[in-house]
């Protein structure tokens, strides 16, 4: 009976720990926020159809591989490119995958608009613009224009990517990666300071640090948990985003699948020895 009473106010107390403190605390350091929002449904939406044919003579038209190489095309980055990046700042991305990595939506207003779609309005202006010039047309329908950009984007674009490829393409050019063989962001650490007002942390151990539910709302939307963040929204779909996070977690949490295995060998364990511990204080005491 004294037993039954112990572990009575052990329970007792670990319920209130568990249904009353613990809730409070994770609404203190994880505090909610809205679910990661794939529809991109703050930026405009478009109802035109792209074509891929007129939206190649666009691309090229419209000078955008001034900035930004197509090394699937073969138009890697050149001088031309690395004159742009050093009036800028940073070096524009190659943009051979972005058909594939980024949401039709998010493309189509980075292009009419960058500080909005990357949701950093609030460090440029007027007079500070984004390195990114804004697109505003050749002279024909602007929405239209911008479809058929998109729509060649995605015609290039692979139709398949390892979560490490996903991971180069969309992150590397700001945060390395040291545990996967050392890998470190490719845009110059001077550059990226001036341009982000700090160094993006390494990713390395991030997953286990924040978690993977945070990672999906934060990539999608830095300024839900960070609101005056630099980091830009990365604008990945829901599919490339999930093998970016998963990328993450093989890296900096390889062994989660172990460690769960193995802790459900030790709960059977210690189940079996409960067992045999009762078993043997039934028989002592039945003596006593």
């Amino acid at each position: 009976m004294k037993e039954l009473k112990i572990l009575a106010v052990v329970v007792f107390l670990t319920a209130v720990v568990y249904i009353g403190v613990e809730p409070y605390a994770h609404t203190k350091l994880h505090p909610a926020v809205t679910p990661a929002d794939f529809q991109f449904q703050d930026l405009e939406a478009s109802t035109k159809v792209g074509d891929a044919a007129r939206g190649a003579e666009t691309f090229m038209m419209a000078g955008c591989v001034g900035c930004h190489g197509l090394e699937s095309q073969g138009m890697p980055f050149s001088m031309d490119n690395q004159m742009a990046s050093e009036s800028f700042g940073v070096v524009p991305p190659d943009l051979s995958s972005a058909g594939y990595l980024y949401d039709e939506a998010f493309l189509a207003a980075l292009i009419k608009n960058p500080a909005k779609a990357l949701m950093v309005e609030h460090k440029f202006s007027d007079t500070n613009p984004h390195p990114m010039t804004s697109f505003y047309g050749l002279g024909g329908d602007l929405d239209q224009e911008v479809a058929d950009i998109v729509a060649y984007l995605k015609s290039i674009a692979p139709t398949s990517m390892t979560n490490a490829e996903v991971f180069d393409d969309a992150c590397l050019r700001c945060h390395g990666i040291k545990y996967d063989g050392g890998k470190k962001m490719t845009t110059e650490a001077d550059a990226i300071l001036a341009y982000m007002g700090t160094i993006p942390p390494d990713l390395s151990t991030m997953i286990r640090a924040r978690g993977h539910g945070f990672l999906e709302t934060f990539i999608n939307n830095p300024q839900k948990h960070l609101e005056g963040t630099s980091m830009p929204r990365v604008g990945l779909k829901q599919e490339t985003q999930l093998q970016v996070v998963d990328y993450m977690e093989s890296i900096g949490d390889g062994k989660k699948a172990e460690r769960e295995r193995v802790g459900l060998y030790i709960m059977g364990y210690f189940v079996i020895l409960s067992i045999f511990a009762y078993l043997w204080k039934a028989k002592v005491w039945r003596e006593v």
